[in-house]
C-alpha cells in the first residue's frame, strides 16, 4: 500500500513528526510518502489559513496521486478534504475525521485537547462539518506561547496531560483526542498518564487508510461525490487544472 501524507503546513519538522508516528503503526508493506506544502503558513490555526491550506493540499494531491492507493490530509481540521474526495479517485482521509470516528468506537463521547487557543474556532467548525457535535464534549486548548511549532509537544507535554485529565474530570469524556499535527506521536508517550483511551490523529488516519484500501469500495459514479464534469479553468496550478478539465497532460492548451 502506498499512502500520501499531505502536510498543508510549511514546517518540515511537523511532517517528520507525522510520518514518524504513522510509520510506527503502519502495517508491513505500507509505504508512507510525505509531502510538505511549499507555500502557506508554518501551521494552520484559522479559517482563512485553512482555505489556503486546502487549496495547497489539492495541488499536492493533483501532482502526486498517480500510483498512490490513498492520501491523508495531515492537518487537524481537514482543509480541502471534501473537495479532494470529489475530485480524486483514491480514498482521501481527513486526519480529524479519522480521529473522531475512531474515538466513537472506543467510547460514547470524546474531548479534543490542543496546544493553542487560536485553533478552537476552526476545530469547532470541523466537528460540526463531520456531524460530531453531539459526540464531542468540548475543545480544550492551552493559552500560552511556545518557542517552536516543531517542538511544541515537548515544551507543553505536562500542560497538555493536565488539560486532558481535566477534560476527563469536568466533561466526563470517554476518550481524548490530542489534536494538531505538531502533537503527532505524543499520545503514545503519555498514554499511561491519562485514564481513558487516547487518540493520535495521524495514527488513526493511517489505519483508516489501510482499512479503506483493503475494503476496495470503489469510486462514486453517482451521488454528490462523483467526479464533476469537465470544466475549463484559468490560472490554476497545472496538474490541478488538468484534473478539473479531464486532461491527462498537465500543460494547459495553447
Amino acid at each position: 500500500m502506498r499512502i500520501l501524507v499531505l502536510n498543508p503546513n510549511t514546517t518540515q519538522g511537523v511532517t517528520d513528526l507525522l510520518v514518524g508516528a504513522g510509520r510506527a503503526v503502519a502495517a508491513p508493506g505500507t509505504i508512507l510518502k510525505p509531502l510538505t506544502a511549499t507555500r502557506g503558513v508554518p501551521y494552520i490555526s484559522t479559517r482563512s489559513e485553512a482555505q489556503i491550506g486546502g487549496a495547497t493540499a489539492m495541488e499536492m494531491l493533483a501532482d502526486h496521486h498517480a500510483g498512490a492507493d490513498a492520501a491523508i490530509i495531515a492537518a487537524f481540521g481537514d482543509p480541502g478534504l471534501l473537495g479532494a474526495r470529489e475530485l480524486f479517485d483514491i480514498p482521501v482521509i481527513g486526519m480529524s475525521e479519522a480521529a473522531m470516528l475512531t474515538a466513537c468506537m472506543l467510547g460514547h463521547r470524546f474531548a479534543i485537547v490542543t496546544f493553542a487557543s487560536a485553533l478552537r474556532g476552526w476545530y469547532r467548525d470541523c466537528v460540526d462539518l463531520h456531524g460530531m457535535g453531539y459526540r464531542c464534549t468540548g475543545i480544550h486548548a492551552l493559552d500560552q506561547s511556545f518557542a517552536s511549532i516543531s517542538n511544541v509537544q515537548d515544551e507543553m507535554e505536562d500542560l497538555l496531560v493536565a488539560l486532558a485529565n481535566r477534560a476527563v474530570e469536568t466533561d466526563d469524556a470517554d476518550v481524548v483526542i490530542l489534536a494538531g499535527a505538531p502533537l503527532a506521536g505524543l499520545a503514545q508517550r503519555v498514554r499511561a498518564r491519562i485514564p481513558v483511551p487516547l487518540i493520535d490523529p495521524i495514527t488513526a488516519a493511517v489505519k483508516q487508510a489501510e482499512a479503506l484500501i483493503a475494503l476496495s469500495p470503489g469510486k462514486a459514479k453517482a451521488g454528490s461525490f462523483r467526479r464533476p464534469a469537465a470544466k475549463e479553468t484559468r490560472g490554476l496550478h497545472g496538474a490541478l487544472a488538468a484534473r478539473f478539465e479531464h486532461r491527462t497532460d498537465t500543460n494547459p492548451p495553447a
